[in-house]
């Protein structure tokens, strides 16, 4: 593997790993940023600002906004492993994403909202999978530092997405939500900026091309596939207009039977793949099972900005210990405890080295302690009831519980995924990690409408207690998915 320009180190690893967490701090300070505030401009009246959807409808957005962010990942991985190689399209990426949230920043109703869902999809696609790639590439294959960078680079990046919420939500209660967006579009700029000087010098040069570039005779056959699923969708959403079904609800539907079926499809597709054999063999049902493992965890842990961020804003105590709380404040918690577990994570691995748990049985552990994470939310409504506003210490016990199962899932899934890709489809593996975060999403984006004032304790109750069962089962059959893994881990 090709050096970086310069060797210089940061906290003991190469220097770009602090070119590219700046990247994605700004990156998340904006779409955190974002995030924090948009379940309330959507269901919010419009006298306070707000475009008066209905909150079933607001939760389903959601929801289906960040299964979309994730789902455009496939969109990036191609484009830098055929077309521009991973540097030049995480920068578009950012550019893309900064107009996104200059467009949330106007006040055009809900035009402005869908218009800028579209930009940012896109550019978070093209951005994210291959950020994380990249910082793959700053280590070797057998370089024991990687689990640990990672865990770096996932406590840096959380930086943005924690100070981002506090910033935020406070301009947007002193003035209105487009001051709140105007800030997000700022940090994406300076995100920018950070990534094209800082990142001549550190950024492996392997990342300057693509590694398999497209061939003339691929790039029709290619063109004609694009042409012909454009089409299909225009035909399918003509008719859906035509009998009168063209809605949210059904849009959103739609979307999410497309989010569940592209990684089953793109996965086979890649098992078959000649090209991937050739450099090494694809994973197999090992894979599998920490891919379902991993949609369900994303499942339970997103509903922060869209379940937990209603029941922050409608069934919690925002005057507490003499302080009044934003409910936008409360999408710090998840970066806050990132911060507190990070360095923690990062060195026991470290110290633990060829000791410490197998990849699935860290997937396991996480999935247990996810479902807890729900079950806990049962206890203040079992004692003060449905009706009653609780403390607001209930949400920070649940948040600090799914942030260890975050610990355990999320910086090791991007770690084995860039150990298991092959050079063929580097960045496409990377996002198919992604895509798990999308399927989970979507399927958020169809159980939000069971969560209704009177259902909230049910709700919470009967997802925690699934995803703690399907931990349990994980966790019997390890040592079949470690042998399926083929040696990986």
């Amino acid at each position: 593997m090709e050096k970086p320009t310069k060797e210089k180190q940061f906290l003991g690893h190469p220097r770009g790993l602090l070119t590219l967490s700046m990247t994605e701090f700004w990156e998340r300070f904006s779409y955190y940023g974002m995030r924090a505030i948009l379940i309330y401009y959507m269901y919010y009246s419009v006298a306070k600002g707000g475009l008066g959807f209905s909150q079933a409808t607001a939760l389903s957005i959601m929801s289906i906004y960040g299964s979309l962010v994730y789902l455009s990942s496939t969109i990036g991985g191609f484009i830098s492993d055929r077309l521009l190689g991973a540097r030049k399209t995480v920068f578009w990426g950012g550019v893309l994403i900064m107009l996104g949230h200059v467009l949330l920043s106007m006040p055009a109703g809900a035009t402005a909202l869908f218009g800028s869902i579209i930009l940012i999809v896109l550019g978070t696609g093209l951005l994210k999978p291959n950020v994380s790639e990249m910082v793959g590439n700053l280590y070797s294959e057998k370089d024991i530092r990687r689990d640990s960078g990672f865990s770096i680079f996932v406590m840096g990046i959380n930086f943005g997405s924690l100070l981002a919420p506090l910033i935020v939500s406070w301009f947007q209660a002193k003035y209105n939500f487009h001051v709140g967006f105007s800030l997000a579009a700022f940090g994406m700029a300076v995100g920018l900026i950070f990534y094209v000087v800082d990142g001549r010098k550190y950024i492996n040069s392997v990342d300057n091309q693509a590694p398999d570039p497209i061939s003339s005779d691929e790039l029709r056959p290619l063109l004609g596939k694009i042409g012909i699923g454009v089409l299909l969708v225009a035909i399918l959403l003509a008719i859906m207009g035509v009998t009168g079904s063209l809605n949210v609800t059904n849009v959103i539907s739609l979307i999410t039977i497309f989010a569940i079926a592209v990684p089953i499809v793109y996965f086979w597709m890649m098992l078959r793949s000649k090209k991937g054999h050739q450099s090494r063999a694809l994973p197999g049902l090992g894979v599998c099972a920490l891919f379902l493992a991993s949609v369900i965890f994303w499942a339970i842990e997103e509903s922060g900005s869209s379940v937990l961020a209603v029941f922050a804003a409608n069934q919690t105590q925002l005057h507490f210990a003499g302080l009044h709380i934003l409910p936008g404040w409360f999408q710090m918690l998840n970066p806050l405890f990132i911060l507190l577990y990070g360095p923690i994570f990062a060195r026991l691995w470290v110290k633990m080295g060829e000791k410490q748990p197998s990849s699935p049985k860290k997937f396991s552990y996480g999935l247990v302690l996810a479902g807890l994470s729900y079950l806990v939310m049962m206890l203040p409504l079992m004692v003060s009831g449905i009706s009653a506003r609780v403390s607001p210490l209930w949400l920070v016990l649940s948040w600090a519980i799914v942030e260890i199962a975050e610990m355990l899932i999320s910086p090791v899934g991007l770690s084995v995924t860039t150990k298991l890709a092959p050079k063929a489809f580097a960045s496409q593996m990377m996002s198919m990690w992604f895509l798990s975060d999308a399927a989970g999403q979507a399927i958020n984006a169809q159980l939000v409408r069971f969560y209704t004032p009177g259902t909230e304790m049910v709700y919470f109750g009967i997802i925690g207690a699934l995803t703690v069962v399907f931990g349990l089962l994980m966790l019997f059959i390890v040592p079949r998915i470690e042998k399926l893994m083929q040696g990986v881990n």
